[in-house]
């Protein structure tokens, strides 16, 4: 499996693996075993707190929910666990814009600009159907390159 298939799938779908909006945190560990923990979100919370493994990352709401997801895509290469990436867990990053459109396009992903999060020295799409977007970084004289790839949050705001 290539990375573009399954940031596509997980455009198309709204989840990579057990990995969605809304998903109870200890679904995740015990698929997932447990990740790194980034620290707090928050300046004197404890909550929301952000965990990774490897490249994916997620924050966690104070009532253990994954509020946001996000992939990592802007370094030499782009690690997830074996368990959503279908064995091997490495991939080669830096993957241009030209090739997340025709994937997208491919795999019938119907997606649109988004013109607030584009400007200068970025641009954005997002997919129609799960929201997911695609944040790329267009280097001085060179085509965009992936930066980011994000499952929006529900706006969910949990009393604890």
């Amino acid at each position: 499996m290539e990375l573009l298939d399954i940031l596509t799938a997980m455009a198309k779908t709204g989840r990579l693996g057990p990995v969605s909006i809304g998903t109870d945190w200890d679904e995740v560990t015990a698929a997932l075993g447990e990740p790194w923990d980034i620290g707090t979100l928050g300046h004197d919370a404890e909550w929301p707190r952000l965990f990774a493994y490897g490249d994916l990352e997620l924050s966690v709401c104070q009532c253990r929910r994954v509020a946001f997801v996000f992939v990592q895509t802007w370094r030499d290469t782009v690690e997830l666990p074996p368990s959503v990436a279908g064995g091997a867990g490495v991939f080669p990053g830096l993957v241009s814009y030209a090739d997340v459109t025709s994937a997208l396009g491919q795999a019938d992903c119907p997606w649109q600009p988004n013109p607030a999060l584009t400007f200068a020295d970025q641009c954005s799409l997002t997919v129609t159907s799960s929201g997911a977007g695609f944040t790329f970084e267009i280097p001085e004289g060179a085509d965009p390159l992936l930066n980011i790839v994000d499952l929006p949050g529900d706006g969910h705001d949990c009393a604890g």
